[in-house]
């Protein structure tokens, strides 16, 4: 992922000397659980930690090495041996290079899913507390693009903490399907490798042994981890969304916050443009097209071929940074969004009284009248308001027809705005555990 989208902390998880690192501890637990075994001398496995515990890998030497041998491990161990000296031998004893790739990859996706799920939690803090500030702000809701009835932008915003709350649930199932490690040796039949070598290494990198890997850990477990991705990014979008039609002029309830010196236009010095909440829709979709290579690298030729890995050395940093580098900016964009209570209102009033148009149809269907009869007598009034013909209220109060059920009084009872909002606590209970 370019610089433009990346924050250091998930982007050092990617970096060449993080992988080399923990290639590196990998070999060295190996190396230590062998030398328990009796495997490889104690000291050998002493030495190898004492050489390469604080070194700093030569990358361009390893890159020289990879030149000539083709090969990314066989580099790298050549380079460690270069290191630790002739104990280096005893490195890598029984071990396949997917070994070393699959449980590094694996690491690397662990890392990566706690920092998305901090990530979460800070977006989430941001909702909550901007829900509760605006619990009771009434705005209109809207199905199809179309006034429908009266909503709080607190509920919109508690609406967007459930499904993130839902997200942090995902990222945390998708962590532990690809919190496994594979230390098996070629073909997976530990032939080579002793499998309390894999039960140590999976303990000592913070994994779960792999109960069967074919020399490689199936890659059902990273579609899945990959496609969780997708959904985060799909909500992310959703929110992304809602925010850029909140601030189109026509509606403006809502916009990001526009800092001094901020210029929205080269050509118009009056914008003030959603950028940032657009820039979110065009990450999401970087990150939901890395969902589909994903589920492609699950099928590979018998044991093991290596399609997958082009794919995963793209994918893995690309969709990860991209998707902190998202949650990060929208938990800022509702942080200091820029809420206009009286322009919600305003748009409430906008139809004159239309949206209360269902409460007047079971009015009337509560004093007898048949379902259809009365929705025939509400609408009628309400395309006639619709037009501009008058105000919806003063219509329903001159229809004869439904006066001869609603009295002035009982129909002014039905626009009442707070009537809308009785289970708002009820709803807040359910999202946040209190209202």
């Amino acid at each position: 992922m370019i610089p433009r989208y990346s924050r250091p902390e998930m982007a050092a998880i990617w970096t060449p000397q993080t992988r080399f690192r923990i290639w590196f501890e990998i070999e060295a637990h190996a190396a230590d659980a062998m030398a328990e075994l009796g495997t490889i001398p104690k000291e050998a496995a002493a030495k190898i930690w004492k050489k390469g515990k604080n070194a700093k890998f030569d990358l361009a030497r390893i890159e020289e090495i990879e030149r000539e041998v083709k090969h990314d491990v066989v580099a790298f161990t050549a380079h460690l041996a270069e290191i630790v000296g002739p104990e280096a031998r005893f490195v890598h004893q029984g071990l396949t290079s997917s070994d070393v790739l699959d449980t590094c990859f694996n690491v690397q996706l662990v890392r990566a899913a706690d920092i998305l799920i901090a990530d979460v939690d800070k977006l989430n803090a941001a909702l909550e507390r901007r829900a509760r500030e605006h619990k009771f702000t009434p705005t209109i809701g809207r199905s199809h693009g179309i006034h429908a009835e009266p909503t709080t932008f607190g509920l919109k915003l508690a609406y967007a903490y459930a499904e993130f709350a839902r997200t942090k649930a995902r990222l945390e199932a998708a962590r532990r399907e690809v919190s496994t490690a594979a230390i098996s040796g070629a073909v997976g039949t530990f032939a080579h490798v002793d499998p309390r070598v894999e039960a140590h290494v999976a303990k000592q990198m913070g994994l779960s042994v792999e109960p069967i890997s074919t020399q490689i850990i199936p890659r059902d477990r990273h579609a899945m981890y990959f496609a969780t991705l997708g959904v985060v990014a799909a909500s992310i979008e959703r929110l992304a969304t809602e925010i850029r039609n909140l601030q189109r002029s026509e509606i403006l309830e809502a916009e990001e916050y526009f800092s001094p010196g901020q210029k929205g236009s080269s050509a118009m010095p009056h914008k003030r443009n959603p950028v940032l909440s657009e820039n979110l829709v065009g990450l999401a979709r970087v990150v939901r097209a890395y969902v589909t290579p994903a589920l492609e690298d699950v099928t590979l030729w018998h044991e093991r071929d290596i399609s997958h890995s082009a794919v995963e050395r793209v994918i893995g940093p690309d969709a990860t940074v991209a998707l902190d580098f998202a949650l990060d900016r929208l938990a800022g964009i509702i942080d200091k969004l820029i809420v206009y209570p009286q322009t919600m209102r305003n748009n409430i009033d906008r139809l004159g009284g239309l949206i209360h148009s269902q409460r007047v149809l079971l009015a009337l269907t509560q004093k007898g009248v048949e379902r259809e009869d009365a929705y025939a007598m509400v609408q009628r009034n309400a395309m006639r308001a619709w037009r501009g013909e008058g105000d919806f209220l003063a219509l329903l109060k001159a229809d004869a027809d439904v006066r001869k059920y609603l009295s002035e009084k009982e129909l002014a009872a039905n626009f009442k705005l707070d009537f809308h909002f009785t289970q708002v606590d009820t709803i807040f209970r359910r999202v946040f555990g209190k209202a």
